[in-house]
């Protein structure tokens, strides 16, 4: 296992269970207990934890995990979200919307290999990808980079988004919530989501089941913003319940 994917497997251990312990993870990765513990380091100089004598634990201040960790974090499920993403992009839809996330980094890499199509992002990673595809028109908003996420956020992303229509826009979040509506951790960042929310007519929320019924720093919107949510089989069903019953469509994939 590369050290990447044992760096996001541990975080996830400790967003589960507050702790994890060296010979724990030595069975669970086989790997060295020298290389467990390079891991742990590493993770403490970027205060993603506390390690303690025999392994770690979480930071006693929440951080917003980058991306290059959250990648690996619930994978299947966000792949299963993209395909049914997917679905909604028909003979219709001529110019889609994408925020950063890894969700939407999934589908932006399924719509890549269809129909032509005009496809609007603020994602550096994102338009990394559909750069060298000749199906997409693509446009950049430019921006302030977060590194966190690869995105371009603030006044000069704004006002790019400010001219644009589009058919459909796809968004990332992380928190969706019946009463708090739909959050994300940078204020900034928050700005420039609803920025893209307010370019589209139809408006589809990609969020895994760890997303649903939390709420995070920064609201983006309410939930009368937003046409749609696609989900996995964890979300808590009476928040789906409520959520619909805010007259947002729900799909669980």
């Amino acid at each position: 296992m590369r050290q990447q994917e044992r760096l996001a497997l541990i975080l996830d251990r400790l967003a589960t269970t507050g702790s994890v312990v060296v010979v724990d993870l030595v069975a669970e990765l086989d790997t060295s207990p020298a290389s467990i513990r390079r891991d742990l380091q590493a993770l403490e100089e970027q205060q993603l934890l506390k390690r303690t004598h025999g392994g770690a634990v979480a930071a006693e201040v929440i951080y917003e995990l980058p991306m290059r960790y959250r990648a690996g974090r619930h994978q299947q499920e966000k792949r299963r979200i993209a395909e049914a993403a997917a679905l909604l992009v028909d003979d219709s839809v001529h110019s889609v919307g994408l925020s950063g996330g890894t969700t939407t980094t999934e589908l932006a890499r399924l719509i890549a290999a269809g129909r032509p199509l005009k496809v609007v992002t603020n994602a550096l990673n994102i338009a990394g990808d559909l750069a060298v595809r000749p199906s997409i028109d693509l446009v950049v908003t430019g921006g302030s980079v977060r590194p966190e996420s690869y995105e371009l956020v603030g006044p000069i992303a704004d006002r790019a988004l400010a001219g644009i229509s589009l058919d459909l826009a796809f968004l990332g979040v992380d928190g969706i919530e019946a009463t708090a509506g739909i959050s994300t951790h940078d204020e900034v960042e928050a700005q420039t989501d609803h920025c893209l929310i307010q370019t589209a007519r139809r408006v589809v929320v990609l969020a895994d089941g760890s997303k649903v019924g939390t709420r995070a720093f920064s609201r983006i919107a309410d939930l009368s913003e937003i046409t749609h949510l696609i989900t996995d089989a964890t979300a808590d069903p009476a928040e789906l319940e409520r959520i619909t019953a805010a007259g947002v469509t729900v799909t669980v994939a």
